[in-house]
């Protein structure tokens, strides 16, 4: 039996603020703290990040980004058996940390040499790719170890209030990246967000000593040893279960609708702003927007949501909602910047505020192996591939002049499909804990 934190419902939560925002039982709290915090550390620092990947793109070109995307995808294969080898004989308190780590040191070095030349395209086109790669590691990661500390009821309750640090760290970084770009520069923005993975580490540690605590083991095994295993063993976990399968598919079409509104988004910024650092506060605009309707969402919508109308909810809405908004477009014949942008946004928010969540939940009630090593595989190469046969689909339809009815008309269709996969997927799992 899984080892987790108290979660005995019989016994009132804290009195408080912050009680009226979550439920957190008693012996909760600190953890619950913590894992908002390293969630805001890290989410805070990529998104300091994000908007300098954006601008190095338009440097790049559109075409570059969308080969670039084989290498992010060829790049994202190949970091799965290495990190499945590292998490089978590595202890996580080590392991966990020194990843923070690492990205700390390579954002410093990328600083050093953006700094000294923007136009190095050899350093725009590793960062892009390590950034794009890394990124949903880093996410994947930090899930992987809220699913041990957590069990499926408590993820119901905590996930959503937990997501919300991300998001904060989400809005932090991008009003901090467009506040000082146009006085400490890109590569400035990069050392800023160095401090924020330091600071990840600590948490992270002081995370892994509370688990350590409790000397309980977690699906057989010590709270803090390696997996042992197969480094493939993710992959083969995957094509076992239909159930992951299903999660993979719903991972790949995620993928394709956000890849269809990417190069929209790249392409209208990229007309409508001449300089590099506008570029970047109009990025940095956009997820500023998005994160502070995110956090009003996961802070009062999504716990909420989750345990009364079950995961199903949280997975279908939002392709729902983005069919709907592609038939709109495709009805009406409106293609216009504010439309799409708009667009983008819903499928941002709609995004972290609840399929983050509600993906995460979807694994809360699997064994410890294919909760590190089968969800690294589907978050991160699966994702990626998606994301390059989207963006050559993408480049195929502008390359050939196709209207921007057929986008719409593809986005609407996959879209519908994802709802479907979405709504069979979490039915499944609330059908699974109302029978526990």
């Amino acid at each position: 039996m899984t080892d987790t934190i108290n979660s005995d419902t019989s016994r009132r939560p804290p009195p408080g603020l912050l009680s009226r925002v979550v439920r957190i039982e008693p012996g909760e709290g600190a953890s619950v703290a913590a894992g908002f915090l390293l969630f805001f550390f890290v989410l805070g620092s990529y998104f300091a990040v994000r908007p300098v990947r954006e601008t190095v793109a338009t440097v790049l070109g559109t075409q570059r980004v969308a080969d670039l995307w084989l290498y992010t995808a060829a790049f994202a294969i190949l970091i799965v058996p290495a990190y499945g080898w590292l998490v089978a004989r590595i202890r996580r308190s080590v392991l966990l940390p020194s990843i923070y780590g690492a990205t700390a040191l390579t954002l410093v070095v990328i600083g050093m040499l953006l700094g000294e030349d923007e136009e190095n395209l050899r350093v725009g086109t590793f960062f892009y790719v390590w950034i794009s790669v890394l990124n949903l590691m880093l996410v994947s990661i930090f899930w992987s170890f809220m699913l041990e500390m957590f069990d499926a009821g408590q993820a119901k309750r905590l996930f959503g209030f937990i997501a919300a640090g991300g998001t904060a760290g989400a809005l932090v970084g991008p009003a901090v990246a467009g506040l000082t770009v146009t006085t400490i520069g890109n590569a400035g923005v990069l050392y800023v967000a160095t401090g924020g993975f330091v600071a990840a580490i600590l948490c992270q540690r002081f995370l892994m000593r509370m688990f350590a605590r409790r000397g309980g083991t977690t699906a057989g095994h010590r709270s803090d040893a390696g997996l042992g295993g197969n480094p493939f063993a993710g992959i083969f976990i995957v094509l076992k279960s239909p159930y992951l399968i299903g999660i993979a598919v719903f991972v790949t079409l995620l993928s394709l609708v956000n890849t269809i509104l990417y190069f929209e988004q790249l392409r209208i910024i990229n007309d409508a702003f001449a300089d590099r650092e506008q570029r970047t506060q109009a990025f940095a605009t956009i997820d500023v927007v998005v994160q502070s309707l995110t956090i009003l969402s996961q802070l009062f919508l999504t716990g909420l949501i989750a345990s009364r109308l079950g995961v199903r909810t949280l997975l279908t809405a939002v392709p729902v909602m983005l069919s709907i908004g592609f038939l709109v477009l495709l009805v009406s014949g409106t293609f216009g910047s504010i439309a799409m942008i708009a667009l983008m946004v819903l499928r941002r928010w709609g995004e972290y505020a609840f399929i983050r969540p509600g993906r995460e939940m979807l694994w809360s009630r699997l064994d410890t192996e294919s909760k590190y090593k089968a969800k690294s595989f589907i978050d991160v190469p699966v994702y990626r591939a998606a994301d390059y046969v989207g963006a050559q689909a993408s480049t195929a339809l502008t390359a050939v002049a196709a209207s921007p009815g057929l986008a719409a008309a593809i986005g609407a269709v996959v879209a519908a499909v994802w709802a479907g996969n979405g709504w069979w997927l979490g039915k499944r799992h609330d059908k699974e804990g109302s029978t526990k």
